[in-house]
């Protein structure tokens, strides 16, 4: 089966072609075209929705065109679109372009929740001739615990099967991804903070500010993070940010706060549902240091547990996940029916 999948909950916009086998363990990733007003957003310290969309609109015909390439419209199997979470108008643009193509090449559509795309992006396969790749991506095992972490959430899912899902808990206030962010913009780094923020936090080693740690002990799933930004707010006040070496530390500490409560509270979770799996999704999954602490920790607690984390450039916004996720969950809709919910949470 083929799916042609479409992404347009943010700034991003992309197209890509999945292909999955009844029955199979995960999909094939065909090709990933990706473009982004990354450029304009940071000239002003973070998104503008109008010039996201307005961006989107330009991008979204060449985009599918470029991950179509030879293979036409009337060769896909279906049409897979972000229908939420999301900015409005960014929505709006590919879930209009994707009702569109439906009427006019009559081709099924599947509207796809943005979190659970994350989730899936573990499970797509982009060498289908990787003979290892084949075998790790078979070995993902239920139940399943899925840590969605980006900028605008942060969120435990217990994952039963590839389509029974439980919510465990989110955040409270900010995610982890405001966090960077924000503490970016306090320490004036150019936006995305968070790939920044990870660069500088590497040439530090040592925890010096111990920032707090908020919910790390909490009986709940739940997460707040703007306990910790006041805290970070408070310590730049204090300190000259002119001085790499303190910026570099404060960034350390930042992240180690921050990783501390996710690995902390995910292992929780695995531990209480007796999990097989943990699987990590969403932006913040690129960090390198992330990848590692949850590699360490469940080495560390001698856990028969199995860590799975997408390609980095699948772990950000893409239209691949998208794909992904609705062949995993085929629930086709009338193309009349499909509509854009920038508020879309979990069920």
């Amino acid at each position: 089966m083929k799916i042609l999948g479409i992404e347009t909950s943010c700034d991003e916009t992309g197209a890509a072609i999945i292909e999955g086998k009844k029955g199979g363990n995960f999909v094939d990733l065909i090709s990933n075209s990706l473009a982004t007003s990354l450029v304009l957003h940071s000239k002003t310290g973070g998104i503008i929705p109008e010039i996201a969309a307005r961006e989107q609109v330009k991008f979204i015909i060449p985009v599918i065109k470029e991950a179509l390439g030879e293979t036409g419209v009337e060769d896909i199997d279906a049409i897979a679109v972000t229908v939420g979470p999301g900015l409005i108008g960014s929505l709006l643009v590919g879930v209009e372009t994707a009702k569109t193509l439906s009427y006019i090449y009559k081709k099924p559509i599947i509207p796809v929740n943005h979190l659970f795309g994350h989730i899936y992006a573990n499970f797509i396969r982009e060498n289908p001739k990787s003979e290892v790749l084949n075998l790790k991506l078979k070995d993902v095992e239920f139940p399943a615990i899925a840590l969605i972490v980006s900028g605008g959430h942060t969120d435990l899912v217990l994952m039963k099967n590839y389509n029974d899902y439980k919510w465990l808990g989110g955040t409270r206030d900010d995610a982890a991804g405001e966090a960077f962010d924000k503490t970016g913009r306090l320490l004036n780094l150019s936006y995305p903070a968070g790939p920044l923020i990870e660069k500088l936090a590497s040439s530090s080693q040592k925890d010096i500010y111990h920032f707090p740690k908020p919910l790390i002990d909490s009986s709940d799933y739940d997460f707040s993070f703007s306990g910790l930004k006041t805290a970070v707010h408070r310590e730049i006040q204090k300190v000259n940010i002119a001085d790499k070496e303190i910026i570099s530390n404060i960034c350390f500490s930042l992240q180690n706060a921050i990783f501390d409560v996710l690995t902390t509270k995910t292992l929780k979770a695995a531990k209480e549902y007796k999990v097989k799996s943990i699987l990590l999704g969403g932006g913040v999954s690129a960090n390198s240091e992330l990848r590692k602490r949850f590699e360490s920790v469940i080495s560390n607690q001698q856990s028969t547990i199995k860590f799975f984390v997408p390609e980095k450039k699948l772990s950000t916004d893409n239209a691949a996940m998208i794909a992904a996720a609705a062949f995993f969950n085929q629930k086709e809709e009338p193309w009349q029916n499909v509509t854009a919910n920038p508020e879309l949470y979990f069920d």
